[in-house]
């Protein structure tokens, strides 16, 4: 006879289960490839080439994770995290490293990633602590989405309005 999972199974298996299948998740609010395993999501960030390390993450702090559903697009689950360095050099970093390594696209030093890895950036560690506060039937009103950040950027002048037309006699040539 089986028995029923707990609300606190369930949650894990959730958040589990969304982090696994997506391949980033945002760390608060800032986007960022990640590998599961172990019980915890794995973050490489910094150094001039990879993810630059989103604000408020350090070893022993305590972050905002939301994950997105692979299959709709939209916010699956956010939680409570708790970071830990992982030693570069360690059995647990090299474990993940090797992961990782796999998922990391179009690195131009693959035959020696894992040593600039080791030398430039840090690999966190995020666990999962305590229940999702955002979860399918618990989710907040708002979007979630931030401000914009200010910019001297401006966007171009309107499109005149003859180059539809112009564009449109236009001929491919073969």
């Amino acid at each position: 006879m089986t028995s029923t999972p707990s609300a606190e199974e369930l949650a894990a298996a959730l958040v589990e289960e969304g982090v696994r299948k997506s391949g980033l998740v945002w760390v608060n609010g800032q986007a960022v490839w990640q590998l599961w395993g172990d019980g915890g999501a794995y973050v490489l960030c910094g150094g001039p080439v990879e993810q630059p390390v989103p604000a408020g993450l350090a070893d022993g702090a305590v972050v905002g994770v939301t994950v997105r559903s692979k299959d709709k697009g939209g916010r699956l689950v956010g939680w409570q995290a708790r970071a830990a360095v992982v030693p570069a050099g360690s059995e647990a970093w090299h474990a993940a490293v090797g992961e990782l390594r796999g998922k990391r696209l179009n690195t131009a030093d693959a035959d020696s990633v894992d040593e600039r890895w080791a030398r430039e950036c840090t690999l966190f560690r995020l666990t999962p602590e305590g229940s999702p506060a955002e979860r399918p039937g618990a989710m907040p009103d708002g979007s979630g989405a931030a401000p914009p950040r200010p910019t001297p950027a401006t966007t171009r002048e309107p499109v005149p309005a003859g180059l539809p037309r112009l564009l449109a006699r236009r001929r491919p040539r073969g």
